[in-house]
Formats: C-alpha cells, sequence, structure tokens
C-alpha cells in the first residue's frame, strides 16, 4: 500500500493534476467527503487528509509514503526523518511581515525598539529578525493573525500572504518580505528504500511535470 498524506483546500486541488500525471485519480475531494481516508483509481494507493502542519509528521513516522507540505511547515517542522526531493511550485505565496496601517515599523526598526511580534511561524520569524538585529518578543498564534495589532498584543505580525486581501480589510500592510514559500514532496526515507520501484516512478513525474509547466 502507498499512502500520500495531503492537506484540504488550495494544496490538495494543486496536487490533484500532478496526480493524474502519475495515473492516480482520487475516487472523492476530500470537501465532499468527511472521509479522512480516500481510495484511488489504484487499490493499493490511498490518500489520507490531515492538517497541513501535521503532514511532515504523519510522513516522518511513516504512517505515510510520501506528502505535500509547504516551505514554512517543514521550516517549522525541521524536517527531521524526511527526504525533500522537489519543489514543486504549487500553493505559492509569501511570508511577510505586516503592521496596522499608519505603525513606523522603519522607524521602529531603526530606533532599536523592542518589538512584539505575533507569528503562527515562530521558527522563522526568530530567524529573520535575529538576521536583522532586531529585538523581537516573539507571540505564538495559531489563527487570526491580523487581530493582535489591531487589539495592542502585537507592533507587527508574521504569516503568510497571498493576495493581501485578509490584510487590507483589517487595515494592515505588508512592510517587509520574509521569504517565498510554495509545496514541496517529502518522503519517508525508509520508505524510499523499501518502495523504491513503487515510489520512484511517481517521484520522477512530479518532477517532469514541474518541469513541463516551465518550459
Amino acid at each position: 500500500m502507498i499512502t500520500i498524506a495531503l492537506s484540504k483546500g488550495r494544496i490538495f486541488e494543486e496536487t490533484v493534476p500532478l496526480l493524474a500525471a502519475a495515473g492516480i485519480v482520487p475516487a472523492e475531494a476530500p470537501e465532499a467527503s468527511r472521509k479522512l481516508i480516500i481510495g484511488t483509481n489504484h487499490p493499493d494507493v490511498r490518500l489520507i487528509i490531515v492538517r497541513a502542519t501535521d503532514v511532515p509528521t504523519y510522513v516522518q513516522y511513516g504512517a505515510a509514503d510520501l506528502g505535500v507540505a509547504g516551505k514554512d511547515v517543514l521550516l517549522e517542522h525541521g524536517g527531521a526523518g524526511l527526504y525533500v526531493p522537489l519543489d514543486l511550485e504549487i500553493a505559492r505565496c509569501k511570508l511577510m511581515v505586516a503592521v496596522q496601517n499608519g505603525f513606523d515599523y522603519e522607524g521602529a526598526v531603526k530606533q532599536g525598539a523592542r518589538l512584539r511580534v505575533a507569528t503562527k511561524y515562530t521558527e522563522c520569524a526568530r530567524e529573520h529578525f535575529a538576521g536583522k538585529g532586531v529585538h523581537v518578543d516573539l507571540i505564538k498564534l495559531y489563527g487570526s493573525m491580523e487581530l493582535a495589532p489591531l487589539v495592542g498584543l502585537a507592533d507587527a505580525i508574521v504569516d503568510l500572504v497571498s493576495t493581501g486581501g485578509t490584510l487590507k480589510a483589517n487595515n494592515l500592510v505588508a512592510v517587509e518580505d520574509v521569504r517565498d514559500i510554495s509545496s514541496r514532496l517529502i518522503v519517508n526515507q525508509a520508505a524510499l528504500k523499501l518502495k523504491q520501484d513503487r515510489l520512484q516512478p511517481i517521484i520522477d513525474t512530479f518532477a517532469a511535470t514541474v518541469a513541463a509547466r516551465r518550459d
């Protein structure tokens, strides 16, 4: 059995064409079902639907052979026990610093102020601000990041930005790029050895499909 870990939403939708190129078709869409294990047109290939932040853990511990996870998630996870052979170049967005409209971020940084930063991505944020020599107190949040500056919990946030619509709707503005984000194919290292004849063709097909999109 080959098990592939995916999360609902954009990553699942943008992975479907890659699966199709490898001849794998999900039996149903996760949005239309409450099932957490979804079969495919191959009786020995299945998909498991998990939270985006949990995909690396399922792959690391062998509950899944393959998975698709955002670079942001991998940076926070640390990547232990994972083989990351391919940037799939899907689910693109940016990890950015944002503040409430009118907050003088550049001035605060220049003056050496100690900023309070709310984020789910504490490792990425810590590395970013340390590289700039900016002193920050990190506040771990798991959602509704945009609220933090509005109620005085934080001076800034570090969060994923796709269109910027949510920032604008909440009177926030992006002031600095942290890094570009896209989703990666991740593979359990033991599975790659034990099931190489099954997994390698999938990996190769994904790589060829990504390369063809660039041309």
